[in-house]
């Protein structure tokens, strides 16, 4: 299992409602086996920290890996202690923003047992889905489905159904998750990337090359939020059902 590389990734959104708007971004991602997460030297780990409260329930106390495991535990799901690798962004100086993580979750034998994947929106929120294997798309590996069930953007209804692609990365990285509302594809976004050699010399490089990423991801992200808003993007009102954010909707 991998212990932890670092992937210097291209982030692209395509909203073919009216009005349509498209946008790409760089970022960089951790590929981190969450029983082994990175060491780096110690002027380098203020820009890449991993802690339990950046994910799943806020107050739950523990690291990542006893809260994604209680979580499925509570889904009947038990992996017996088997290895998990997280497709996520860092910690940096004390802020993080993920709007999608991504856990391959194996049985002790390696087998693949499921993929969560973790929703986060600008307004804190969070929300996983529990993906299974041949579930929904027998035929087609590494591809899942889900229903719509977390309000991510003002401007998206939470109908509809996710069709995600989320092969483990390996020397390319390759994700794509699509919203459907019956033959109409409304969102497709894309992440992908080219993993770079391990090393603390190249991580500092690709590392400190984004110094402030989790602040200009949220930023970017409200700012095209409101090039939406002032091309007069309908609006969906939020309800305390599609706006809390709550892990277990």
């Amino acid at each position: 299992m991998v212990t932890a590389v670092l992937y210097d990734a291209t982030v692209a959104h395509v909203r073919r409602a009216d009005p349509p708007h498209a946008f790409v971004h760089k970022l960089s991602l951790w590929l981190t086996d969450l029983d082994a997460p990175p060491r780096l030297p110690w002027w380098l780990r203020p820009f890449a920290r991993f802690d339990g409260r950046d994910h799943f329930e806020p107050g739950d106390p523990g690291d990542i890996r006893s809260k994604l495991d209680r979580w499925l535990a509570r889904r009947g799901v038990d992996l017996r202690g088997g290895p998990v690798t997280m497709l996520a962004s860092a910690r940096v100086l004390g802020c993080v923003f993920n709007p999608i993580t991504v856990y391959w979750c194996h049985t002790p034998d390696g087998e693949l047992e499921c993929v969560v994947a973790e929703v986060h929106n600008t307004y804190g929120g969070r929300h996983a889905y529990l993906l299974r294997p041949g579930a929904a798309e027998p035929s087609r590996v590494d591809t899942y489905r889900a229903q719509k069930e977390f309000y991510v953007s003002p401007f998206q209804e939470l109908d509809g159904e996710y069709r995600l692609r989320l092969p483990r990365p390996d020397a390319l990285l390759d994700l794509t998750v699509a919203l459907r509302r019956g033959d109409t594809t409304p969102l497709l976004a894309t992440l992908r990337g080219v993993r770079r050699p391990s090393g603390a010399r190249s991580f500092a490089r690709l590392v400190l090359g984004r110094p402030l990423q989790p602040q200009r991801v949220a930023a970017l992200i409200r700012r095209h939020g409101v090039a939406l808003w002032l091309r007069k993007a309908p609006m969906v009102a939020r309800t305390p059902q599609n706006s809390t954010g709550a892990l277990h909707g």
